[in-house]
């Protein structure tokens, strides 16, 4: 039974038939001839299509993933500052290495991006990213959030530029994109996507994203989760607002290495963090920014729910991880 959704997602069927039928057109969507304006047709469909189902009305970049929209984001954006917080994933820290890492509003100024994530991949935390962006729009600067975790499950914040990634959401691994309100706010470098992205596009992967985001996210009812919730309610981090489709759960005595043995064993695929980083098996950097101690953090395990879930799965995890006790 799998549950690390939160990792990626199984690809959903819909997907993957909208991408065999990108691969019959073979033809690079910036050559002029009939088969390259045929694909190129395709593609701004699926822009259109991807567009209008996470309900976004400003510009599209395609991308190989959430990793390269963020590095277009924070390194082609005309800014001379550059402020993280302290829980971003690792790929945020990879594109911006130079980057202030901090919520103090005082640093925040004219000519200043700020990558603030919309929902965290460990512990499912919900950034208040609007009310952020209230605050840093009035200083002059705007604000970058990474919608991995959250895009076509909640609505969309009202960031600046978004990240989405499509593998989160049931579409294929290769493919995201950056989201825009303004094309202004980049350094375009030359190349594709109206010379924001080099590279030429990835048409399949495009339609398997349209085609993954307009199927829909669950297979579960939010009674469903929130019933699962409830359940595990007792041995989950609360750390504010938290949606129902990520779980850090905590044992009592197992480790977390442990954990994920006897759970595998048992049929249930989970993870101990992000897989980013978990396979290094040290104390997860968003648990201790997000104050939990290295004794709790050894025995948390990361529960995160998708598409292919289904409630059944839930009831049956419930009961072995009750039974782990």
């Amino acid at each position: 039974m799998y549950l690390d959704h939160a990792a990626t997602s199984p690809l959903r069927p819909e997907a993957r038939t909208a991408m065999e039928e990108g691969f019959a057109l073979w033809a690079n969507p910036s050559s002029p001839h009939g088969e390259g304006r045929k694909a190129k047709a395709a593609l701004e469909d699926a822009r259109d299509r991807i567009k209008a189902a996470l309900g976004w009305s400003g510009e599209l970049i395609f991308t190989s993933g959430a990793s390269e929209a963020l590095a277009i984001g924070l390194q082609q954006a005309k800014v001379d500052r550059r402020i993280v917080s302290a829980v971003e994933h690792d790929a945020v820290f990879r594109a911006a290495p130079d980057a202030v890492i901090s919520a103090d509003d005082t640093v925040f100024g004219e000519r200043s991006i700020l990558a603030v994530q919309h929902v965290n991949s460990e512990t499912g935390v919900i950034n208040p990213v609007d009310q952020v962006a209230q605050t840093v729009r009035q200083t002059g600067a705007f604000v970058l959030s990474d919608c991995s975790q959250s895009a076509g499950k909640l609505d969309l914040p009202d960031a600046d530029m978004l990240v989405v990634s499509a593998h989160k959401f049931g579409g294929p691994i290769g493919i995201g994109a950056l989201l825009v309100h303004d094309f202004n706010m980049l350094e375009p470098i030359g190349g594709h996507e109206r010379g924001y992205r080099q590279g030429t596009e990835n048409l399949p992967g495009a339609l398997g994203m349209a085609a993954a985001l307009e199927a829909g996210p669950w297979a579960t009812s939010e009674q469903d989760r929130q019933q699962f919730a409830e359940r595990v309610a007792g041995d989950a981090l609360s750390i504010g607002d938290q949606v129902d489709y990520i779980f850090a759960l905590t044992h009592p005595s197992i480790s977390a290495q442990a954990l994920l043995i006897r759970l595998d064993a048992a049929g249930f695929a989970v993870s101990a963090g992000s897989a980013c980083s978990s396979g290094t098996l040290k104390k997860s950097r968003v648990l201790d920014a997000f104050g939990v101690s290295d004794e709790v953090a050894a025995r948390t395990i990361r529960v995160s729910i998708g598409w292919s879930t289904k409630p059944e799965d839930l009831q049956e995890f419930a009961k072995a991880w009750e039974a782990l006790k």
